[in-house]
């Protein structure tokens, strides 16, 4: 595969999460989203926003400005931008010309996130929006994080798609040698893939032998799903050996969902959104925090792989990769997202072509 088959990595008439939703208040939040330079903020009446962060006078950005009322002012000269990008006050004159404004961006908060549309705003359907519903669901408990990763957010999404990198970079948490070994099932959708995998009657890694907390071999699943264009959502866990875990009865064992939204910044940067959710101990807020001591520690090991993965391919534009059969659900990722790349090029120029 060529890793640089396209010009365009990422598609714009997408959701992406632009922020938790904790990190948009009343102040002016800077975010690059698919190469677009954003700010975003909450209004008086506790909606969120999001403008253009280039003001149309001048081009400094906006966040560098002020927040008063409903309004963002520019921090150069004092014009001011409503909600929907309209330029309400310019200095030294009454009259104000009608092209004074700057874009609005459609945005959504749902599942704990402010989702944002960088592409074509009449396209912007809020039921495409991926159904993230454990955050919302009282018997799951848990927590998440944002790094921001110096790396193409494709390469969060290869590393995501196969898990079998646990044996070696995690292998003090998460990893050991039965994993790398463990058979697995692909498979893909139209704008999804998938990875199964069940290691059978074998000794817990760290992490879960902890969460377990029972002696003894274990049953482990991974079920791992890619949502075009950036989701990946871990249906993960173990069971005691022989308790009915492979066909279906995880009532002996716990389990997680985790949550991986790496949205793209640039061509090679992206913010890394993740969430650890679990159905046992859900009051336990010291859990919680154990937990994400132990996954920041574990995403932190990844980062450091993914970013220097990333600075080889900087080192050696155009070179392959090379795929092992391990590779095939994050292959089939890339042709979703490539997918959804083609279609919006194909509808732009069609749109072009009748103009």
């Amino acid at each position: 595969m060529n890793n640089n088959n396209t010009n365009q990595t990422f598609p714009n008439n997408a959701w992406y999460v632009a922020a938790w939703d904790a990190e948009v208040g009343r102040h002016l939040l800077a975010r690059t989203i698919c190469g677009q330079d954003i700010v975003l903020y909450r209004r008086l009446d506790g909606r969120a926003a999001a403008l253009a962060d280039a003001c149309w006078h001048r081009l400094v950005p906006l966040s560098v400005g002020s927040l008063v009322g409903d309004e963002v002012i520019c921090g150069y000269h004092g014009l001011r931008f409503n909600d929907s990008g309209r330029c309400t006050y310019m200095p030294s004159q009454e009259t104000l010309n009608p092209a004074a404004c700057v874009r609005s961006y459609p945005l959504q908060e749902r599942h704990r996130f402010v989702w944002i549309w960088p592409g074509d705003p009449a396209l912007a359907d809020p039921n495409l929006i991926p159904d993230l519903g454990w955050f919302d669901d009282p018997d799951w408990a848990g927590d998440g994080r944002m790094t921001e990763v110096e790396s193409d957010y494709r390469l969060v999404i290869d590393n995501l798609m196969d898990l079998t990198h646990e044996t070696y970079v995690h292998s003090s948490s998460i990893g050991n040698e039965a994993l790398a070994e463990a058979p697995f099932e692909p498979s893909h959708g139209a704008k999804t893939a998938s990875i199964t995998r069940w290691v059978l009657n074998e000794e817990a890694p760290p992490f879960w032998a902890a969460q377990l907390g029972k002696p003894g071999p274990v049953d482990r699943w991974q079920y791992i799903h890619f949502l075009a264009p950036a989701i990946v959502v871990l249906d993960v866990g173990v069971a005691p050996a022989g308790t009915g875990a492979p066909e279906g009865d995880r009532s002996q064992g716990v389990s997680m969902w985790v949550i991986h939204i790496p949205t793209p910044s640039t061509e090679k940067t992206c913010y890394y959104f993740w969430c650890h959710l679990r159905n046992y101990r859900i009051h336990d807020q010291g859990l919680t925090r154990r937990i994400m001591d132990a996954a920041g520690g574990i995403l932190r090991e990844d980062e450091d792989i993914i970013e220097a993965q990333q600075r080889a391919i900087n080192k050696n534009p155009g070179r392959d990769f090379n795929n092992l059969n391990i590779d095939s659900g994050s292959l089939w990722a890339r042709r979703r997202i490539n997918d959804m790349i083609a279609e919006e090029n194909s509808t732009r120029i069609h749109v072009v072509s009748v103009a």
